[in-house]
């Protein structure tokens, strides 16, 4: 049964985007994801899992990670943990060995989807400009796993070039081509994420089946609040929510959440005390109660 990416109840994916995708999942190959932190990335993969109703595993790699950090981890601070408290079983190493999400991976009944997180973490040039030589070696041991290899296990012979590879990273400090010419032929697609716009951070707020409105709607209709967004709030909100992120840390759709419950945070104080009651947030409350922590932020730009 062929599966095609168009999005998700929780994902609103561009014509472009979902093009992208599926070159991916109709060739089965690897997919890179591109995007400063905060544009997606991540619930971009799960999407993409969801879709295809598979498992996403996500494997958070770093400038020091070897293959064999994904397969299994030692819980050594586990094992110190029991034989300071008289716990038995410590001379039993096994009982302290994990499967890393690789391990996960190899296990599974079906086919996942796995994500190497950060990949931009292992790619870099020394100060010299000359390629980083330990993060080339960490790129190596990534290699041969997407590449496609076979891995002899307890349960027989496992090929990974069943599962569908995910790589995300933001790349704002290295670059792709920073990655060894091997493992940037493994990544044939790649879609770039760009800087959220005031018009994505309105999708974000609305159309969404969890989308931030419908969930503050429904926690608040609890206490018999019937709470509602006009148009211009929504549009405040996201120039907000822009504007703050290019003159400070661009955290991309998280500003929403900060921003949201401060604008919320007197209705849902007094929910309750007077009894059902509409509520009704318009740009000029927006502007209201949101220039405190605008002025906040403000003065904070000027402290060391």
């Amino acid at each position: 049964m062929e599966h095609f990416f168009t999005g998700t109840g929780q994902y609103v994916a561009s014509p472009e985007l979902m093009s992208a995708v599926n070159v991916a999942i109709t060739l089965e190959k690897p997919l890179l994801i591109k995007g400063e932190p905060g544009t997606g990335k991540t619930l971009l993969a799960q999407a993409v899992a969801d879709a295809l109703g598979e498992q996403l595993l996500v494997w958070n790699v770093k400038s020091t990670t070897k293959a064999q950090d994904g397969l299994y981890v030692y819980d050594v601070v586990q094992r110190l943990y029991d034989s300071q408290f008289g716990t038995g079983g410590v001379d039993d190493i096994a009982r302290y060995i994990k499967l890393g999400k690789l391990g996960e991976a190899f296990r599974a009944e079906q086919r996942v989807v796995l994500l190497i997180d950060e990949i931009d973490k292992v790619a870099g040039r020394s100060q010299s400009g000359s390629p980083d030589v330990s993060r080339e070696g960490v790129q190596r041991d990534i290699l041969p796993i997407v590449e496609g290899c076979t891995v002899n296990t307890k349960y027989g012979p496992v090929k990974t070039d069943h599962m569908l590879f995910i790589a995300a990273g933001a790349f704002h400090v290295a670059k792709v081509t920073d990655l060894i010419p091997e493992l940037q032929g493994r990544f044939p697609v790649q879609v770039n994420l760009k800087p959220l716009t005031e018009e994505d951070f309105r999708k974000i707020l609305t159309q969404p089946e969890n989308a931030l409105i419908k969930q503050y709607q429904a926690l608040l209709g609890v206490d018999d609040v019937k709470l509602e967004f006009t148009e211009d709030a929504l549009r405040e909100m996201a120039h907000i929510a822009v504007e703050m992120n290019d003159s400070r840390e661009n955290i991309g759709a998280r500003r929403l959440h900060t921003l949201i419950e401060e604008l919320l945070d007197e209705v849902a104080f007094s929910a309750g005390e007077n009894g059902p009651e509409p509520v009704t947030i318009d740009g000029a409350y927006v502007r209201e109660h949101l220039c405190a922590a605008m002025q906040q932020f403000d003065v904070a730009k000027h402290i060391i």
